[in-house]
């Protein structure tokens, strides 16, 4: 992994080729992409307003349990990348990170559709970090899980 770049070099790009060259080949397998990213609060945001990053993980039947319908595993593994690349948009750049803690809440089931993962960075410090993420199906918005976790910083 190549250091870091300066803060204000970080941008979108940064976060794809991080997807792209940091993560396991079978997370690469998931086809997930990223469609945005918050570093810094845009005009008129309010004090409730929080670092993170939307990916997209296209729907596919090599995802799916009996019936069609997404597995959690492979939402859980999406909720986790796009937490680490929220985390990475707070920080404006990589920083090697491990997963300490990851809690699913399956509201409802994603059947054939893109889901969507609003990753929110709750809080970022010099040795962990806190984030929430919300997946929901891309064909209606409604939400499928909420995930919260804990990430240790290791560098």
């Amino acid at each position: 992994m190549q250091n870091q770049p300066p803060a204000g070099e970080f941008d979108i790009e940064e976060a794809r080729r991080v997807l792209r060259e940091v993560f396991a080949p079978w997370v690469q397998d998931l086809g997930l992409s990223i469609a945005s990213i918050e570093c810094a609060p845009p005009p008129g945001a309010g004090a409730d307003w929080q670092p993170g990053a939307i990916l997209l993980m296209p729907f596919s039947e090599r995802l799916c349990r009996n019936g069609g319908i997404v597995c959690g595993q492979a939402l859980m593994a999406f909720a986790d990348t796009a937490m680490v690349i929220a985390i990475q948009a707070a920080n404006r750049g990589y920083r090697p990170m491990t997963t300490v803690d990851q809690t699913t809440h399956f509201m409802r089931a994603a059947t054939a559709s893109d889901v969507l993962a609003d990753a929110r960075v709750v809080r970022t410090g010099r040795t962990m970090s806190f984030g929430r993420v919300t997946l929901s199906s891309a064909s209606d918005d409604k939400p499928v899980a909420m995930v919260s976790s804990a990430f240790a910083m290791l560098s």
